[in-house]
């Protein structure tokens, strides 16, 4: 009796798919309301998408919104760990030990951090075109439809005063402008410790069921006073099991509008790479964390995004290698090159830009590892180094002899100032940094290329590192200003290491980028003739790939088969409670361990409160702080991550496993009264 009603149940989930394959992170302007009204029985109106997009922001790598008419910004705490980060010390750690400001005149300035609201979008897609000159190979076409957007992007910005951004969709098939209002004054406001925030560490990432407090609260400032947002989240009641909700965020980066060309090179060649690169990199950064509590603390925001990235690119590349939903892939590409085929004019436009791409990724896969080596050097001194040196060699040529993209003086004065504006990496994590860089040119290319020569000089990537970090000044901004202002001349001249190192590699990084570029120009320009020709088989019944620009999402709070049963829909505090005493707070570092204030207010919560939950809205990494919405336009959670059968989505979407993970707004307002006693973070956010 009871295996049939197993079987029942897992029969019955196994059959929603069909019913509601929730895929698309849809734009703002084509979202598909009468497909979500055939599955759900209602779809959202103007007013209500519009009132969603004007109460999002894009952080810096993720998503956020206004939860408050003064300006307050809800997002994920790992989202905002970077910033938390960023004002702590030694003496003040708010990441381990969190933070709540008791009122405004406490809330910290956060540098550096600006907000994003998409406020207007435009299709240039028919001026972008018209720049291309008559008969341009792919290189030209690819240059003059860029050269002409940041035009636009550029005219825009000085004409409306909103931070004006290109954005291309379908694989080039459309250009837009998105027009956003930028915040610049943004202030923490509340951020739980890591240990709940983080709860399982890296063990449970993309795991379900997940305990995470994973949110983060900072507060826009106008002119000194809280902004007044012209929209805001109305704090929800929470939503129930089988109920429609939506996502609306930034998601990064998708491929399923690549060819299936592309997703094998990355599957056999780019993947496997950047999968040793990420090892090599989290081996050293937990070797240098464990000589300390500071050091910890200086890398632990670098350290994360290493072991997130690395679960990722493992999960994309087995979801590449599923016989079964790659076959899928090619049978779609099948059917397209068909259509294609049987239409003169499409077959003209691209009928041969899938052997083209194919052609391109092979030849890229001859030098993707000298391409590895140089990405990652340029987040070291090195980084700084080569462009200077670059910037030096190109301004002391004549203008009709530099290379083709330098000889606009306007882009020569842009690639200076990008030069001045550098970050100086922190010492000891900027060796760091370097001495993975350079231990990967050994591992890939082997210590006889003279690319690696060239880094090590004979010495170990340790000892190599530890001189050019040592020895070069170029980390300092006032140094690297006044070289750039000054005669080139002195830089091609210095005797700084790391501009010595640069010199001997520029030649061979330079022929490298410029395969790169040209190979890229050919694959562009293809993926995009690809686009149109599906633009005229499908229509915008497709939506596009992410590219880190506003979209929503729709779906239900669902189950879905996992080890032998069914997923649980939500979790709750008494599931942290007894996941903590079931490993011990000792157990593999600390990954359960409930901090201190957590045990101290344990009787005062209600344990059964919903904590996390799940959906079956298609998200990515970007949408991190996305807030989840329920029909009414209410906050009822927000998206933190997917479960690890959701890395397969940069690629395709598995209706049946694929998950986004959410804490609900009950477990936050819970915490925050009986555990933060931030009543008066509770009465801004529930108007109560």
């Amino acid at each position: 009796m009871r295996l049939t009603a197993l079987a029942m149940s897992l029969a019955s989930v196994l059959a929603l798919p069909a019913l509601r394959a929730d895929e698309g992170m849809w734009t703002f302007d084509n979202v598909p309301a009468p497909k979500i009204k055939a599955k759900y029985g209602w779809a959202p109106g103007q007013a209500w998408l519009d009132h969603v997009r004007l109460s999002a922001v894009r952080f810096p790598g993720g998503s956020g919104s206004f939860v408050s008419k003064d300006g307050l910004v809800l997002t994920n705490h790992h989202v905002g760990h970077h910033w938390t980060q960023l004002v702590s010390d030694a003496q003040h750690d708010y990441v381990k030990n969190g933070f709540v400001a008791a009122g405004r005149d406490q809330e910290i300035k956060v540098p550096g951090l600006a907000l994003l609201t998409l406020v207007e979008v435009e299709n240039v897609t028919a001026q972008v075109e018209k720049a291309v000159p008559s008969g341009a190979d792919d290189q030209a076409a690819a240059k003059a439809k860029s050269d002409a957007l940041a035009a636009l992007a550029k005219e825009q910005t000085a004409r409306t005063g909103l931070d004006c951004q290109p954005v291309i969709l379908y694989q080039g098939g459309q250009s837009w402008i998105y027009r956003y209002k930028k915040h610049t004054d943004v202030r923490l406001v509340m951020s739980p410790e890591y240990g709940v925030a983080a709860f399982g560490k890296d063990w449970d990432n993309f795991s379900w069921p997940r305990h995470d407090l994973d949110f983060s609260l900072f507060r826009v400032y106008e002119n000194g006073k809280p902004y007044a947002p012209p929209h805001h989240l109305a704090w929800g009641k929470g939503a129930g099991y089988g109920d429609l909700v939506f996502t609306v965020g930034h998601p990064g980066r998708t491929s399923r509008l690549e060819t299936l060309a592309q997703m094998e090179a990355k599957r056999d060649v780019t993947n496997p790479l950047a999968l040793r690169g990420l090892d090599r990199g989290r081996t050293a950064l937990h070797a240098y964390a464990a000589q300390g509590e500071e050091q910890a603390r200086t890398v632990s925001d670098q350290l994360m995004s290493l072991e997130n990235a690395y679960k990722v690119v493992a999960g994309e590349t087995d979801g590449l290698k599923d016989v079964a939903a790659m076959a899928k892939v090619a049978a779609a590409e099948k059917e397209l090159r068909a259509k294609v085929a049987a239409d003169p004019k499409l077959q003209a436009l691209a009928g041969d830009s899938w052997s083209r791409i194919a052609e391109a990724v092979a030849q890229q896969g001859a030098f993707a590892k000298e391409a590895s080596v140089a990405a990652a050097l340029r987040t070291s001194v090195l980084g700084i180094a080569l462009p200077l040196h670059r910037y030096a060699s190109e301004r002391a040529k004549p203008a009709d002899q530099r290379s083709p993209e330098y000889r606009d003086e306007k882009a020569l004065e842009a690639l200076k100032a990008t030069l001045k504006r550098q970050p100086a990496e922190e010492v000891a994590a900027g060796t760091l940094v370097l001495q993975i860089a350079l231990a990967g040119a050994l591992d890939e290319l082997g210590p006889d290329h003279p690319l690696t020569r060239q880094l090590l000089d004979g010495k170990t990537p340790k000892a190599a590192a530890k001189a050019l970090s040592a020895g070069s000044r170029l980390a300092d901004p006032a140094v690297r200003t006044a070289l750039a202002d000054g005669d080139p001349r002195a830089i091609l001249e210095s005797g700084d290491p790391a501009l010595v190192v640069a010199r001997g590699l520029s030649a061979r990084l330079e022929e490298v980028q410029r395969k790169q570029r040209a190979l890229q120009a050919v694959v562009s320009e293809h993926l995009a003739r690809i686009a149109k020709a599906r633009f005229a088989v499908y229509g915008t019944s497709a939506y596009p790939d992410a590219t880190f620009t506003l979209r929503l999402s729709y779906g239900a709070i669902e189950t879905y088969p996992s080890a032998g049963t069914l997923a649980q829909p939500f979790t709750t505090f008494a599931g942290m409670y007894d996941r903590a005493a079931a490993w011990g707070p000792k157990a593999e570092g600390g990954s359960w361990e409930v901090p201190q204030r957590w045990l101290a207010r344990r009787a005062a919560l209600d344990l059964f409160t919903p904590y996390n939950f799940i959906s079956t809205n298609d998200i990515i990494g970007g949408n991190s702080g996305s807030p989840v919405v329920d029909k009414r336009g209410e906050l009822v959670g927000l998206a933190f991550d997917g479960n690890i059968e959701s890395n397969a989505g940069r690629y395709y979407f598995d209706a049946r496993v694929n998950r986004c993970l959410s804490v609900d707004v009950r477990a936050i307002v819970e915490a925050l009264d009986k555990v933060y006693d931030a009543k008066h973070l509770v009465a801004e956010l529930t108007g109560k």
